[in-house]
């Protein structure tokens, strides 16, 4: 349904270093960026390797906010490991914990998911369930 989705963030550098750190373990990576100093639009694009990007973070500094408590963004993991993964590097790179790993019976049976906030305040997931 959704082709891709992107955040304002207020600083790309600091942006960047979080998204390579969290999305890495779930397969993804920058397919572009364009954060050079002398650029007004500093953004950057992930998606599978080789791919388009799915997701973006765009340098918005000033009146950007983020999406309050009923929004957030479930990324797909590829196992229980990586969400994880995900998790760890999310609380090594300054996110606030929303939920550490673990099933969530209440989504179903074999939901695991992870939640945490960004710096920018952004409620991200990740999340593997193989029912639906």
């Amino acid at each position: 349904m959704l082709h891709h989705v992107s955040f304002g963030v207020k600083d790309i550098e600091r942006a960047g270093a979080f998204y390579d750190a969290v999305l890495a373990p779930l397969g993804f990576v920058r397919v572009w960026a364009n954060v050079a100093s002398e650029s007004p639009a500093k953004e950057i694009g992930y998606g599978k390797p080789g791919e388009g990007d799915q997701f973006a973070v765009k340098q918005r500094p000033g009146a950007q906010a983020a999406a309050g408590e009923g929004f957030h963004l479930a990324f797909a993991a590829p196992s229980r490991d990586a969400v994880d993964r995900f998790y760890a590097a999310a609380i090594a790179h300054g996110a606030r914990d929303k939920g550490a790993p673990g099933l969530r019976p209440h989504y179903g049976p074999d939901y695991y998911a992870a939640f945490v906030v960004d710096a920018d305040g952004y409620h991200i997931e990740a999340v593997i369930s193989t029912a639906r």
